[in-house]
């Protein structure tokens, strides 16, 4: 049976600026906020938009990550008519190849697309934080007829060569497409966030494919094709909170600001809609200790508190130990942070011993990353 809409999420890449945390799993599958992975916010995005079909593109140290997408129940896309599958590369009678850009990712995949049926296609990535709806977009999308509509958003012009960036006329229809450029000529940038009308999506897939000179990639080689071949794109204004998590310091600063004192109005704020699903780790109940001190702070489920906790993000299973003091920092899953020790300004990762009366980062402003392995990062 055909489908309006089916969601494709890019989850493959290596997410190497995150350095110890992505060593052994996906940037998508590392931890944030306390209790939830970054691809949670996607699929929880595309769950609550009524969309029940999607498929995973993973790549990268994918075998974590697979697992716990697993069959899509912790966001339920396991109901009837409803899936959710991860699609890492795999051998075709064509042979076995890694998949070789975003756009190359989907056209590996046309089959499964093919067999859904659906008359659009959302494709969006996995490490990205935001809460979203994605009904608004598509109606624009349907009712605009457009072949391609890009989620967008203004950022500051110092920052624009980091994005694709786009210019359009009055009606917000997109007169250019530039991948990263040099010198921006607009700061209205593409979230890579997009809707297309899927039979036009899959002939450009297809030729893309032929092309040897292609890059095999949205931004640089299938976005310039349909603007070349005068097909209708138009930019959706996104509005809200939006964080690419592709660095220590922004990992850390993304966490800091779900802080109640951080909070802004654009801030995410979980106990509102839509709500972001997550794994339940079955911890028990955190208990916190009576010589204990916590100052804005967010403390999950599991973590036993017994030092000093002030504007930090506490993940479940954590242990900071009598007389140790936290300050400014994220501590992923079954961190222990032993007696006396003292921590600032980190992010340490999961399943990392800070021993007794060791100090990481005392009066130092830069964030730096601290990993199982003992290995210190900035």
């Amino acid at each position: 049976m055909s489908k309006q809409c089916v969601a494709m999420i890019l989850a493959g890449g290596k997410g190497t600026r995150l350095h110890a945390l992505t060593k052994k799993i996906a940037k998508p599958a590392v931890y944030f906020g306390g209790k939830y992975r970054i691809i949670d916010f996607s699929l929880s995005n595309v769950a609550n938009s009524g969309i029940d079909t999607c498929g995973v593109l993973t790549q990268y140290e994918s075998v974590a990550l697979n697992n716990y997408i697993g069959n899509g129940e912790k966001w339920g896309f396991n109901g009837v008519g409803g899936k959710c599958i991860p699609l890492p590369p795999r051998q075709t009678e064509e042979g076995a190849s890694w998949y070789n850009g975003t756009a190359d990712a989907i056209y590996q995949n046309l089959d499964f697309l093919d067999e859904e049926d659906p008359e659009y296609v959302l494709i969006l990535s996995g490490d990205h934080i935001y809460k979203t709806l994605y009904n608004e977009m598509l109606e624009l999308h349907i009712k605009s007829g457009a072949t391609c509509t890009i989620s967008v958003l203004e950022v500051p012009l110092n920052e624009a060569s980091r994005f694709g960036i786009l210019e359009v006329d009055n009606n917000d229809v997109i007169t250019k497409f530039v991948e990263k450029p040099k010198v921006p000529k607009s700061n209205l940038a593409s979230m890579g966030v997009y809707i297309f009308t899927y039979k036009e999506l899959r002939k450009a897939l297809v030729l893309d494919a032929k092309d040897e000179n292609s890059e095999h990639d949205f931004g640089k080689n299938i976005i310039p094709y349909l603007l070349n071949n005068h097909k209708l794109l138009v930019a959706y204004r996104f509005k809200g909170y939006w964080r690419d998590v592709g660095t220590v310091s922004s990992l850390h600063q993304a966490n800091m600001e779900l802080l109640p004192s951080n909070r802004n109005s654009d801030t995410i704020r979980f106990g509102e809609y839509p709500p972001i699903f997550s794994e339940d780790t079955h911890s028990l109940p955190q208990f916190i200790g009576d010589k204990a001190t916590i100052k804005n702070s967010l403390i999950n489920q599991g973590a036993e508190i017994k030092g000093e906790v002030i504007n930090s993000v506490i993940s479940n299973e954590v242990k900071v130990l009598e007389g140790a003091v936290v300050k400014n920092s994220v501590l992923m899953p079954r961190v222990t942070i032993s007696k006396g020790a003292y921590v600032e300004n980190a992010i340490i990762g999961p399943d990392t011993l800070i021993k007794e009366k060791e100090e990481i980062n005392k009066g130092n402003e830069e964030i730096i990353l601290i990993d199982y392995a003992r290995s210190l990062t900035k």
